[in-house]
């Protein structure tokens, strides 16, 4: 179905940061399938991982026990404080579960009609749910009626919270991303998100963060959030977590952690033992590696070179980021320059908001390859007229 809008490149190989196309063409991959693989492409130790286990077992169901599953839990919920995990495929398979969580807390509250707080220019997936939960009038236009039990106020807005919940006394939980990727990479202040725990505490909320983009080293922490020092009620995650193999995760401790029971939710796929080894292996490479720590050097490098190269240029806006996520402004629709990108610098972008670039670099990236995205990058913003 035509559900992409795809550039006339086809990709057959990669490793670490370079991709190469039918024709033998290397490019530079700044995006890494939009923060998936940020070890890169073909790790071997990933490789590894996939082969060992698909000569092993693949499927056997969540009727039963799956000890990777069990191993890659407890991993991510030392990592992250929380204390259950919920597995599934997706981001937006995720962020269901954590809205259906909220669902069964409002129950426990007996609050019949409960609202969940989201932001404006948030994105949370695109089902049903989810796609009423973001922030984008574009990417909902044609699906109305949206699901109802959404109050949208304008991000790191404490204020505008705080008016909500004396307004609003169905409130049980609110939503959002520690940084806006898909909103033009906008990260919250750590003020802000520690007033939306103190807030979701005295009312007795839960906080919910959507780290399907931040989560994994992206952010030059674990996760976006711990940048604040806050713990939240529930966690999404997705993306890096699989380096490309298909997986998500809802965590959550507390009251949170006890909402779900037998029949509550389910997922065929989830969990499986392919996709949960995968995920140790991911946490192995990034724990050995320094990963996260990595993303906090080579992000600053990125935003100091992307400063210097692009000083004084009159198209430019802003440039916001934190870690291995950097946005561009322009002052203009950009969505252009990612097919002239590809074509003229051999360089994967992404624009987001129709006016702001966005880099992904992998967590793996040399000083010379983050380097090298910057030349290519301001050379190509040099022929904006």
């Amino acid at each position: 179905m035509q559900t992409y809008a795809r550039l006339p490149v086809a990709f057959v190989r990669g490793r670490g940061m370079q991709l190469q196309d039918e024709a033998g063409i290397d490019y530079l991959d700044a995006i890494s399938g939009v923060a998936v693989t940020g070890l890169g492409h073909a790790h071997p130790e990933i490789t590894a991982a996939i082969a060992g286990q698909a000569a092993e077992l693949l499927h056997t169901s969540n009727l039963f026990r799956i000890p990777w599953q069990e191993e890659l839990g407890r991993r991510l919920c030392a990592l992250s404080g929380m204390t259950r995990a919920f597995f599934c495929n997706s981001g937006a398979e995720a962020n269901e579960a954590a809205l259906k969580l909220a669902r069964l807390h409002a129950a426990a509250m007996r609050v019949a009609a409960p609202q969940v707080v989201v932001m404006e220019g948030a994105f949370h997936g695109r089902t049903l749910a989810t796609l009423a939960a973001t922030g984008n009038p574009a990417v909902q236009r044609g699906f109305e009626p949206l699901m109802p039990g959404f109050l949208r106020v304008p991000y790191d807005d404490i204020d505008a919270v705080r008016r909500l919940a004396d307004e609003q006394p169905g409130i049980v939980a609110v939503l959002l991303e520690p940084v806006q990727g898909e909103g033009g990479v906008h990260p919250a202040s750590p003020g802000y998100l520690r007033a939306l725990r103190a807030l979701a505490d005295r009312h007795g909320w839960l906080l919910m963060i959507d780290e399907v983009q931040t989560g994994m080293g992206r952010t030059g922490t674990w996760f976006g959030h711990q940048h604040a020092g806050i713990a939240p009620d529930v966690i999404t995650l997705a993306k890096g977590l699989g380096n490309g193999v298909a997986i998500g995760a809802c965590l959550a401790r507390g009251p949170a952690a006890a909402l779900f029971s037998p029949g509550h939710h389910a997922s065929t796929f989830g969990g499986n033992p392919l996709a949960c080894r995968v995920g140790c292996t991911v946490i192995d490479v990034m724990t050995r590696d320094r990963l996260p720590e990595r993303a906090a050097m080579l992000g600053a490098r990125l935003l100091a070179g992307l400063r210097g190269a692009l000083a004084g240029h009159p198209r430019v806006v802003a440039i916001r980021g934190i870690g291995l996520m950097a946005g561009i402004e322009l002052d203009r629709p950009c969505g252009d320059l990612v097919g002239r990108a590809l074509l003229e610098e051999r360089l994967l972008i992404t624009v987001t908001r129709a006016n702001t670039i966005r880099l992904l670099p992998p967590l793996i990236a040399g000083t010379a390859e983050i380097d090298e995205v910057v030349t290519r990058l301001a050379r190509l913003l040099a022929t904006l007229d």
